[in-house]
């Protein structure tokens, strides 16, 4: 947690392993068990929507495709499961 510094990347991909392990694709760090929780992971990219509206046209090209990837990336694992 040393190498770990507080931007707006730390924070999607926090937000992002969050909705992971709710969809059923990482496991829980202080269980290692893997559980769904359609809900949370609904939760979570939804807060990742909003970010995204709060922050239009503040982010950096790089934080941009950042959350647009991953917002992308866990719609399609949510329609999925």
């Amino acid at each position: 947690m040393d190498n770990m510094s507080a931007n707006f990347s730390t924070l999607i991909m926090s937000i992002a392993s969050s909705a992971a392990m709710s969809l059923g694709l990482a496991p829980d760090p202080q269980s290692g068990k893997m559980a769904k929780d359609k809900n949370m992971a609904k939760f979570n990219i939804d807060l990742l929507i909003m970010l995204k509206e709060k922050t239009t046209n503040n982010l950096t090209e790089d934080e941009n495709k950042l959350i647009l990837s991953v917002i992308s990336d866990l719609q399609m694992h949510y329609v999925k499961n």
